[in-house]
């Protein structure tokens, strides 16, 4: 499933549109007119259940019965398919900061680490109806994708001075731990823009003991 456009029109003139054959329907049945009385009102009601405002960075997400039939991006008021249910997705950028981590790295030793994710909806049928909850979705795999990173690359390296590592080459463990999660959430539409690394240590029992191996090193 992807994001279509659906049919949606100024709601202004829609809106004066209803009012006009309100006013008509209500007419018609005061000159005796019933039946065209009743569909004038019918038709004014339909129209008015169509209407729908859309706020700036946020798309509205139309049903018909339990289908999807399209998206709203446009900010403003709108007269669109009578009878769907209209949910609200937001376009604006945010971001997800992990919690502390507790990994083991490519030597297995215990690291702490942790990482802001910053994304944003760019499919709005992706995010709905592809996965459960996309906020979740994100957040469950963005910690999956930093765990399988950081075991991939060394804490820090004493032998080999050019391999990389997670301290001494933050920017590209960063690039290959965007790249991944983009993989990843690809599938709910979801666009990641950046990920930075926000904590990165040895974890607390092996602390000391990495440490004066570091000094002794230096």
């Amino acid at each position: 499933m992807e994001e279509k456009r659906v049919f949606h029109v100024n709601g202004y003139l829609g809106l004066l549109v209803a009012l006009l054959l309100l006013v008509g329907g209500g007419w018609g049945i005061y000159q005796g007119h019933y039946f065209l009385g009743a569909l004038l009102i019918l038709i004014a009601l339909l129209a008015g259940s169509s209407l729908t405002i859309v706020q700036p960075n946020t798309a509205k997400v139309l049903t018909f019965f339990g289908s999807y039939v399209g998206t709203i991006r446009d900010a403003g008021l709108f007269l669109t398919i009578p009878l769907t249910n209209k949910e609200p997705v937001s376009l604006r950028v945010r971001n997800f900061n992990s919690q502390v981590l507790k990994v083991n790295d490519l030597k297995g030793n215990p690291i702490e680490i942790a990482a802001v994710i910053v994304f944003k909806v760019v499919d709005t049928a992706q995010a709905l109806y592809a996965v459960d909850d996309y906020e979740a979705f994100v957040e469950i795999q963005a910690e999956s994708a930093i765990r399988h990173v950081a075991s991939e690359y060394p804490y820090d390296t004493f032998e080999d001075e050019a391999a990389l590592t997670l301290r001494g080459n933050p920017n590209e463990v960063s690039a290959k731990l965007n790249a991944e999660l983009q993989a990843r959430l690809a599938v709910a539409g979801v666009k990641v823009i950046e990920t930075r690394l926000t904590h990165l240590a040895y974890a607390t029992e092996i602390a000391s003991a990495m440490l004066q191996k570091q000094q002794s090193a230096d």
